[in-house]
């Protein structure tokens, strides 16, 4: 009799998961459909993390590459800065060698003085602004007077009276010149 018992019981157990087999898989579907929407919207969320980690790399790049860029043009300014309030010391000494009496070893030593002088502008990339004989360019001249001379073109530079000179692509302190008409 139990075996005819427990043979009855699974039966009816059998009949209970026949039944329920449609709901369970439905249930199961809509489990897996969840999981899904679930597993897509992590997948945007990472996605949209990582869009954003790397924006903030790019952002973070261009702002050092800003800072740098910003460190070096305030150094090329300062030095500028110091190099324009020195200048005036060079062109003294560059008018004492040209009005010097003629062997005069203190004229040489001044001569001495001002190569050296000249020597340290270069090293420090600053550079004179060729201008005898040029023509005549607002950005690196800076007129003292128009003159008539037939020897030059009118708007030619005739004669510098004060040299300019330039760091890089920047002019520290434009040519003095006196230009043709």
């Amino acid at each position: 009799m139990t075996h005819k018992k427990n043979q009855k019981h699974e039966t009816h157990e059998i009949k209970i998961e026949e039944a329920e087999m449609p709901e369970m898989a439905e249930q199961a579907e809509m489990d897996v459909d969840a999981l899904k929407r679930q597993l897509e919207d992590a997948e945007s969320k990472l996605a949209e993390s990582v869009q954003g980690w790397q924006r903030a790399q790019a952002d973070f790049q261009n702002y050092k590459r800003r800072v740098e860029r910003d460190n070096e043009m305030t150094f090329a300014s300062m030095k500028g800065d110091i190099v324009k309030k020195i200048l005036p010391v060079l062109d003294d000494l560059e008018r004492a060698l040209n009005n010097r009496p003629a062997d005069d070893a203190w004229a040489n030593g001044i001569e001495l003085i001002a190569r050296k002088f000249q020597n340290i502008l270069d090293v420090e990339g600053i550079k004179r602004i060729e201008a005898s004989g040029a023509e005549f360019d607002p950005k690196f001249h800076e007129a003292i007077s128009h003159e008539h001379n037939e020897d030059f073109e009118s708007g030619q530079v005739i004669e510098v009276v004060q040299n300019g000179y330039m760091l890089g692509e920047r002019v520290i302190r434009p040519a003095l010149v006196r230009v043709a008409q």
